[in-house]
């Protein structure tokens, strides 16, 4: 445990989801695979698109759509779209082959069960504090096991726009009923969680599951309250 500021007592604790109590990224991959292998099993126009075909179209609908970054699920069903579209997907079978890629994709990017001693983490935690969920991602807290520990689950959206924006700090500030600084904020992104809580008052603290922490190698704009190399001591910390 490290501390870059002076620690003040806080009473409630908001937490990222992706990379801070799981690894994001092969959970994505299985999940990209799965939609992909649907699209090829079921409309076989698919098949000889890469997946550098649908990275591609991304940031072109992006370039057409910036709004977009902050919504995950309108992102990716309008890029299936329009990919769906240049692979010669006729319009009777659109809207049927955009839902169903983006279910299974759904499907898999929630079908796992985070590890035993994050809920040790958050069952002790949850028994002195509210908590709330801000996410940039889709997770399914329900699905994954985590959603009975948090009084709010917050998703970026449209009208909700991503970390590090204040829309959501704002959101679980208010539904907590405590002033920003009575709010200690834990994520693994130095620019997401740890900026954009700083910047909206919120105390800040980092940890990082999907990665070796080095401060010094990670592009830092602001120094958190606090950092753990375990979630245990945010435990220790608080309880």
């Amino acid at each position: 445990m490290i501390f870059y500021r002076r620690w003040q007592p806080v009473k409630a604790v908001t937490f990222d989801l992706d990379d801070t109590f799981y690894d994001n990224h092969p959970i994505l991959r299985i999940a990209e695979k799965a939609q992909f292998d649907f699209l090829a099993d079921r409309y076989p126009e698919t098949k000889d698109y890469s997946q550098d075909f649908w990275f591609s179209l991304k940031r072109e609908v992006l370039k057409d759509f910036p709004h977009y970054v902050n919504d995950m699920i309108v992102l990716r069903k309008t890029v299936l779209r329009r990919g769906l579209i240049e692979c010669g997907v006729s319009n009777g079978r659109l809207d049927e082959a955009v839902e169903g890629a983006f279910q299974t994709f759904s499907f898999h990017r929630s079908n796992f069960k985070v590890e035993d001693k994050i809920h040790a983490v958050l069952d002790a935690l949850a028994d002195k504090y509210p908590l709330v969920a801000i996410t940039n991602g889709n997770v399914d807290v329900d699905r994954v096991g985590i959603g009975q520990y948090f009084k709010l689950t917050l998703h970026a959206s449209l009208q909700s726009p991503m970390k590090p924006k204040p829309f959501m700090f704002d959101r679980a500030k208010d539904h907590l009923n405590l002033s920003s600084r009575e709010v200690l904020h834990v994520g693994d992104n130095l620019f997401n969680d740890v900026w954009g809580s700083v910047n909206n008052g919120f105390r800040s603290a980092w940890y990082a599951h999907n990665r070796e922490m080095n401060m010094a190698r990670e592009p830092a704009k602001v120094l958190p309250d606090v950092e753990f190399s375990d979630l245990d001591e945010l435990v220790q910390l608080l309880c």
